[in-house]
């Protein structure tokens, strides 16, 4: 069964992806492939709002990189 006691004493660890992506991930554990830590760690909830405080936009960064470029590339077109 569950303790959410328990669970509130963990300490995480704030992970990012390539995408720029934010994840907890428990401290003990190895982090998985394609992840990183970004130097925070705590309890669950400090974890949470480390990460609604830091990850203003949720778009991959891939997607953002596109989206940017597009955007470039219409300016050039239009100052033509």
């Amino acid at each position: 069964m569950w303790d959410e006691e328990a669970e509130d004493e963990k300490i995480y660890t704030v992970v990012m992806n390539h995408e720029e992506q934010y994840s907890i991930w428990p401290e003990d554990r190895e982090i998985p492939l394609g992840w990183k830590a970004v130097g925070k760690t705590g309890r669950k909830q400090e974890c949470l709002d480390y990460i609604e405080e830091v990850w203003t936009d949720m778009r991959p960064l891939s997607l953002r990189k596109k989206m940017e470029e597009d955007a470039r590339k219409a300016r050039e077109t239009s100052a033509k």
